[in-house]
């Protein structure tokens, strides 16, 4: 029988994929009216688990039981009448419908002579979207919208249906921390209500704010569950991998180094509004320097990325040069062969063809050195594809397998590998732990050291400040399309950080300098 507090339990679970086993006898429960950490590094069997319990895979062996009954649910639209809803760290949406139309897709609302009632979907979204305090029009196309902006669509979503049982997988990957504030109000009333939840997240700080209990899986098997209180990072982290993992923190400053890419004015008019994305934006990456950038949502950092690269030549202006040479970013082609990389911020919608295999992914940005009269080479495009499984770790059954059944982590690996390849002299990171555990997190840290000491100029965007705080020698701040701080290693702190990105100026003890004039604050 199961406990009235047991809202869902779990029993002996076991999936299989074509020559892995993804989850393998696992077993736990989900109390009512409380938050549970799902915990484990990529790989550990979380996502498969999460689509079991929402539906998407209705063929596993095991048995779930909800409301102390038996069930399988014969797919996602299942799950939700039952009460289970998913929100999605890999967004799940309709590019090119509105944020109203992908809100209520498949649960549409009718008026007495059986039409859309467009007007009262509209009003229930805009409800949602103010309760999320997401400032954007209800009619908007979903591919409008930043990455973050769509991840508070996809929690909108969810809060339109009345569930008992809410997952979330990575709801604050792509969001702000005032956006993260909101959300945990949110499951603060939704627990009031006697609301499940299953919470996925990286982020250990969060997990200890929200979080009641916990439940670890580690190479698709339950490990340990209990309850949050009373435990600390290093046991959880150690749950998490089997061992201990030393979190980097970077406090020395590198020696000043000859500039690699310079950066003058750049500027990226909006194509929405009037005004510019990005206002007169100057800076330096020396060699072999790892440079942080910083900002909140709607800063413009993704953008100045975009830019550099050349995905914006129509509006952008300024002028971009590597090693003391003017390059000609019109294109992605030209800043390729220029010495520049762009991982994206997106990797599934940008990074990856998901139905590729894992070598053909590897190598699509070198086809002309694998080629072989005309034709690709086999044995060059194994052995380049070998090379890179071994170099960044990265966990697949066999360079033959469909990027799409990699956990999140190791596709990221292979979106790095992609521009590894080649062979840059600066590589430009947009969120490049994004839904990562932290050993996958502390892994792709220690390549971008040791790659910034092999030569590589490197500019890391990030949400995360210990992220930047970890690895970065230097960190700017951008607020509203301008460069608004400049910090070292030795003399950032959080607090500073933050303050520039909101565009309050901290003391002048403080060593912030501008990145625009150069002059203290």
């Amino acid at each position: 029988m199961t406990d009235t507090a047991t809202l869902l339990e779990v029993k002996g679970i076991t999936k299989r994929f074509p020559g892995v086993i993804a989850l393998d006898n696992v077993s736990l429960s989900i109390e009512a009216g409380k938050v549970t950490a799902l915990i484990g590094e990529n790989g550990a069997g979380k996502s498969t688990l999460m689509k079991i319990l929402s539906g998407v895979y209705p063929d596993f062996e095991g048995e779930i039981h909800y409301k102390g009954e038996p069930v399988r649910f014969t797919g996602p639209k299942d799950a939700q009448q039952q009460g289970v809803v998913i929100i999605h760290q890999e967004l799940n949406l309709i590019p090119y419908l509105t944020i109203t139309e992908n809100i209520f897709l498949g649960r549409e609302l009718v008026t007495q002579y059986g039409t859309m009632d467009k007007g009262r979907m509209r009003k229930k979204t805009q409800e949602l979207l103010d309760r999320l305090k997401l400032k954007v029009n209800p009619d908007a196309q979903v591919f409008k919208l930043k990455v973050g902006q769509q991840q508070i669509v996809e929690i909108a979503k969810a809060l339109l249906t009345d569930a008992e049982l809410i997952i979330m997988d990575e709801p604050t990957s792509a969001i702000t921390g005032s956006e993260v504030e909101v959300l945990f109000d949110i499951i603060t009333d939704l627990k009031a209500l006697n609301k499940a939840i299953v919470y996925v997240s990286h982020k250990l700080d969060e997990l200890f704010r929200i979080a009641d209990n916990y439940v670890v899986l580690r190479d698709g098997k339950s490990i340990e569950s209990g309850e949050m209180a009373g435990m600390t990072h290093d046991q959880l982290i150690s749950k998490m991998v089997g061992r201990k993992i030393d979190v980097m923190r970077k406090t020395a400053d590198r020696a000043v180094a000859e500039p690699l890419l310079e950066v003058k004015n750049l500027t990226l008019k909006s194509r929405l509004k009037a005004g510019n994305v990005l206002d007169h934006i100057s800076f330096e990456v020396g060699k072999g320097e790892i440079v942080g950038l910083f900002g909140l949502m709607g800063a413009g950092r993704t953008e100045l990325l975009e830019s550099i690269f050349g995905l914006h030549p129509a509006h952008s202006s300024g002028k971009v040069s590597i090693d003391g040479q003017p390059v000609c970013c019109d294109s992605p082609s030209r800043a390729i062969a220029a010495g520049l990389a762009l991982v994206p911020e997106d990797r599934k919608k940008d990074g990856l063809v998901l139905g590729l295999d894992v070598k053909n992914n590897i190598s699509l940005t070198t086809l002309e050195e694998i080629e072989n009269l005309g034709t690709l080479s086999d044995a060059k495009e194994c052995h380049l594809a070998d090379h890179y499984i071994s170099e960044l770790r990265i966990k697949t059954p066999s360079k033959d397998q469909k990027a799409k059944n990699l956990s999140g982590g190791n596709q990221q690996k292979i979106v790095l590998a992609k521009w590894l390849a080649t062979r840059p002299k600066v590589l430009l990171l947009d969120e490049p732990t994004r839904g990562i555990d932290i050993n996958a997190k502390t892994e792709i840290y220690k390549l971008i050291i040791r790659l910034a000491n092999e030569g590589l100029g490197i500019l890391v965007v990030s949400s995360e400040l210990p992220e930047i705080l970890a690895i970065s020698d230097r960190i700017l701040v951008m607020a509203e399309g301008r460069l608004t701080g400049e910090f070292s290693a030795s003399e950032a702190t959080e607090d500073g950080i933050l303050k520039a990105a909101i565009g309050v100026s901290p003391a002048t003890d403080g060593g912030q300098r501008s990145a625009i004039s150069g002059q203290t604050l």
